[in-house]
């Protein structure tokens, strides 16, 4: 796993992922373009062999209290091994860095895995939008998160190589697809 920070030449690589991953609303590629370029934005992406297998991304204004997870997604071959919950948690210490006190997300109703992962990271659901992932009608989920209580209690439980240490679960690297789609869907 090869964790970096994404740039706009990753374009073309994670839109074919972005389809694969959420065939019904994937996100076009003008949208993707300004994600990968806002300064508002924050994005990896996950290689192996050379081969872009993750994206992810957040949006965080710096010095704004709050946060949102924009989406995770990681390729069906490459599934059950971390890279979501190691993805996720890049995200969250990006949100610290840039001073967020809260981060969100919305996620699948129907991805009770994708659910667990966040759950397990100390977010917490606070709502619900009703029929929010179109053309499917399923259900959104919104979770929050408290970044600078998971920030603390992250640097507790690093080791002395500063690898996180926390317990895993069931749930680790299941997160697949981030903003809609079938099993393996994270937000």
């Amino acid at each position: 796993m090869t964790l970096r920070a994404a740039t706009p030449a990753d374009l073309a690589a994670i839109m074919k992922l972005e389809r694969a991953s959420f065939p019904t609303d994937a996100w076009s590629e003008a949208m993707m373009r300004e994600e990968l370029t806002s300064p508002h934005g924050w994005y990896v992406v996950d290689e192996e062999a050379g081969r872009l297998v993750g994206y992810a991304g957040l949006r965080a204004v710096k010095s704004a209290t709050d946060a949102d997870i924009q989406t995770i997604a990681i390729a069906e071959g490459a599934r059950g091994r971390g890279r979501g919950r190691t993805m996720l948690r890049a995200l969250l210490a990006e949100a610290a860095r840039r001073g967020a006190a809260h981060v969100f997300l919305e996620v699948r109703d129907d991805n009770p895995v994708a659910q667990a992962l966040y759950v397990s990271e100390g977010f917490a659901e606070i709502g619900r939008k009703p029929r929010y992932y179109q053309p499917d009608d399923v259900d959104a989920v919104v979770m929050k998160l408290d970044v600078r209580g998971w920030h603390s209690a992250s640097a507790a439980a690093a080791d002395g190589d500063g690898v996180v240490t926390r317990g895993s679960s069931a749930t680790d690297g299941a997160a697949g697809a981030a903003n809609a789609g079938d099993g393996g869907v994270c937000t």
